[in-house]
């Protein structure tokens, strides 16, 4: 199941790819960065622009708000570039990314949006996505599946469950890393992990029932 996560991730037409920028002169603002600036940050940040891309596709759930969410991150980092000492440059665009999503939606509503509401649940039956097999009874499931089914029921989850499964398990942060960008615990990003797991568990057999 992890695995098909992934697979999808990497060939989702949801990567940004060159559609929102070939490089970091595409940006608006960037003619008034200097060269040696501009190449540092490129060979720096732009490896990661899919996953950047994918994390605010999935966050935004519009294709033209989350070019516009990503084009935000990366001037936000081009901005804060040169005093930029870690961590590693993945966890540190995808932080910024999800202050400028957060940003956005407060704008929308003209009031703060709470990323860690969501009512945690660690009951004892729910067994953590990391401890399970690779093999599992879910994976013949999963390959009844196309990539864009997997991408709906994924998005349909809720918020803080939504983001934590796509940073861990298509952009492969550790729970350290996830636990820096969403503003939690990290043993809050083990029971969303699980509680995430679980209702796409809930999700996936009733798609497959229907």
């Amino acid at each position: 199941m992890l695995d098909r996560l992934q697979h999808q991730a990497s060939t989702a037409p949801w990567t940004a790819g060159h559609a929102i920028m070939t490089g970091t002169d595409k940006i608006t603002g960037m003619d008034d960065v200097d060269g040696d600036k501009a190449r540092r940050f490129r060979d720096a940040a732009l490896p990661h622009l899919d996953d950047v891309f994918t994390l605010a596709r999935y966050l935004m759930r519009n294709a033209a708000d989350a070019e516009d969410a990503v084009q935000e991150c990366y001037l936000r980092a081009l901005h804060h570039f040169d005093s930029y000492r870690g961590p590693a440059m993945k966890p540190w665009l995808l932080a910024i990314l999800k202050n400028v999503c957060v940003a956005e939606f407060a704008r929308r509503s003209r009031q703060p949006v709470a990323a860690g509401n969501a009512e945690e649940d660690t009951s004892p039956e729910e067994v953590p996505m990391w401890q399970e097999p690779q093999a599992s009874p879910e994976s013949e499931l999963l390959r009844r599946f196309d990539d864009a089914t997997i991408r709906r029921l994924v998005g349909a989850l809720p918020q803080p469950f939504r983001e934590t499964i796509v940073l861990r398990e298509i952009n492969d942060l550790s729970y350290r890393e996830i636990a820096d960008i969403v503003g939690a615990p990290v043993g809050t990003v083990m029971s969303r992990l699980a509680r995430a797991r679980a209702m796409l568990r809930t999700a996936w057999n009733a798609e497959d029932g229907s």
